[in-house]
């Protein structure tokens, strides 16, 4: 049993772990297991949540860490996809499977084949309007056709402008760390992901992080995404 010292500490742990996880976390207070059944399941209620009109996604990665701030009136639809994708762990321990020098960086794929099956048809519909333009930093959905948009998402690294025409809406953009961004694993270009138009995706589908890390091991590493909990609101005097 523990003692009054040893109640102290333990409450004190518990403590820190419910701050480092943050109240938008559901990390912070399901087991593993619950976590996989959500991320296997994506018709549960856990995914239909609206994200904040503004919020910051922090990236832990093996290159270092970045965070994305992302206006929800921009693109709606994708920010609320990508909120909940971050906050239920989607994005953890997966891959940048496609860095194409002076173009984007993309990822989305799940490291765990199952949970990538589970999405890969989970379409949500578009963001007809494009607020915002493809310029460096910004963050958007990547897709084939109209309304085919899933859980893959790239950060242009130079002005891609160009990309609005054909539809596609920035939800975010990088608000720091773009050094970072821009560090990340590019040797391979087309030939470890492919874009979702022009390559075959399928290895990464059927085998995820076990076929990237054995064919390409150079690819640098998502470790972990979170919502950064909202500041604490001012109060009035």
């Amino acid at each position: 049993m523990l003692n009054h010292r040893g109640l102290r500490l333990a409450a004190a742990f518990a403590g820190l772990a419910a701050l480092l996880c943050g109240p938008d976390d559901p990390r912070g207070s399901a087991p593993d297991t619950s976590l996989r059944e959500i991320l296997l399941d994506p018709g549960d209620p856990a995914w239909a949540e609206a994200a904040p009109d503004t919020f910051l996604a922090r990236f832990e990665t093996s290159t270092g860490d970045f965070a994305i701030e992302v206006v929800r009136a921009w693109a709606p639809t994708g920010a609320d996809r990508f909120h909940n994708l971050v906050r239920h762990g989607y994005y953890d321990d997966s891959r940048f499977h496609r860095t194409v020098p002076d173009f984007i960086v993309q990822w989305g794929l799940a490291g765990d084949p199952e949970v990538t099956a589970a999405w890969i048809d989970r379409t949500i519909p578009d963001d007809t309007l494009v607020v915002a333009s493809n310029v460096r930093g910004t963050i958007a959905f990547a897709f084939t056709e109209p309304d085919t948009r899933t859980t893959q998402v790239y950060i242009n690294v130079v002005d891609n402008s160009r990309l609005d025409d054909q539809g596609f809406p920035p939800f975010g953009r990088v608000v720091e760390g773009m050094d970072v961004v821009d560090r990340i694993y590019s040797g391979y270009g087309e030939n470890s992901g492919g874009g979702v138009r022009r390559g075959d995706q399928s290895a990464i589908v059927a085998g995820g992080n076990e076929y990237l890390d054995r064919e390409f091991p150079l690819l640098d590493r998502l470790i972990r995404a979170t919502i950064e909990p909202p500041p604490p609101p001012t109060r009035s005097r």
